[in-house]
């Protein structure tokens, strides 16, 4: 016979579910708030293998990424969600357009959902009491995937990328890191079989085998992170990413079943859809400002955006 406090686990466990979805997010799933035993080796390796490339603060905070214990202490749940961005299909990339990331083409994800997680943790204290914890989205040493993997949110795919059998892999994931007692999930079963399809598809050969993605190779690394020059030698394998890439994910066969999403803040800034190289490389901070004002798109800044819309500008493919 099950105790209160079980019972209780379970209680709190539909409540926060509940919440989430009245709170737009799509799913969610609940670990128990303890090391990461199967990812500690994968990450070392990861680190070891220098596939972070100038990534250097992925090597920071080793054993807070692995424990949540260590951030948040006397933690004892980690809630993890999922909010969907995926586009409504009306909305295209025209034909001679560069290309951005869909997760960059409405308001900043960091600033949305970080909103919705704190009106949820409000809700939450109303119904249960003072709960301590903190709220995260991709902004801390979280390995947010692992998580929502534990959660049973989904199985992280041949890509890297956690991928929902219900919805796909368009998802932002988002932490709560809590002291409550919560009744955890189980993880799912992978199903990505023998599908090739990101593999083969990656423009720059960075899914190194299947479940290995060597970040330093990654079209989303060279427009996003990289902060020198890139080498020349890559210039012909950007596919007109000018911000982000969408390849993967694009071609992986799980998003056949993506659903667009209901937030009106993810709305795209239409013009991001139709710029071409050359109205990119011209860009003026005017024009800057009003497309990237809280948007990923400000992270790269002005002089970012245009030196990789030079790069396009001057490769055999990205030529407009």
């Amino acid at each position: 016979m099950a105790t209160h406090a079980e019972l209780l686990a379970v209680e709190r466990a539909q409540l926060i579910k509940q919440l989430a979805l009245n709170n737009g997010f799509s799913f969610c799933g609940i670990s128990k708030a303890n090391f990461l035993t199967e990812e500690a080796p994968r990450l070392e390796t990861w680190l070891r293998k220098g596939m972070h490339g100038e990534m250097n603060y992925m090597e920071n905070h080793f054993d807070m990424r692995l424990d949540p214990r260590l951030l948040v202490p006397g933690a004892k749940s980690v809630v993890s969600f999922l909010f969907n961005y995926y586009p409504d299909p009306k909305y295209e990339v025209l034909p001679g357009a560069l290309k951005v990331s869909k997760y960059a083409w409405g308001e900043d994800y960091h600033f949305v959902v970080k909103d919705k997680l704190k009106l949820l943790m409000q809700q939450l204290t109303e119904h249960v009491g003072a709960v301590e914890g903190r709220a995260f989205v991709d902004s801390a040493p979280v390995l947010d995937k692992a998580w929502a993997k534990r959660g049973g949110l989904g199985w992280v795919g041949k890509n890297a990328n956690l991928i929902n059998k219900k919805q796909g892999s368009f998802f932002f994931i988002a932490e709560l890191i809590i002291d409550l007692e919560l009744q955890p999930d189980g993880p799912v079963t992978d199903h990505c079989g023998t599908c090739r399809a990101c593999i083969d598809a990656c423009p720059t050969e960075a899914i190194v085998e299947p479940y290995v993605v060597d970040g330093s190779k990654c079209i989303s690394y060279f427009t996003i992170e990289l902060k020198k020059e890139l080498p020349h030698e890559w210039s012909s394998r950007m596919d007109d990413w000018l911000f982000g890439c969408d390849v993967c994910q694009d071609v992986c066969p799980w998003n056949r079943f993506s659903r667009a999403h209901n937030e009106p803040r993810f709305a795209p800034r239409e013009q991001l859809l139709n710029m071409s190289s050359g109205e990119w490389k011209d860009l003026s901070e005017e024009v800057f400002i009003q497309i990237a004002s809280r948007s990923p798109l400000k992270r790269k800044g002005l002089e970012g955006i245009r030196r990789n819309a030079r790069l396009l500008g001057d490769s055999a493919i990205g030529g407009k």
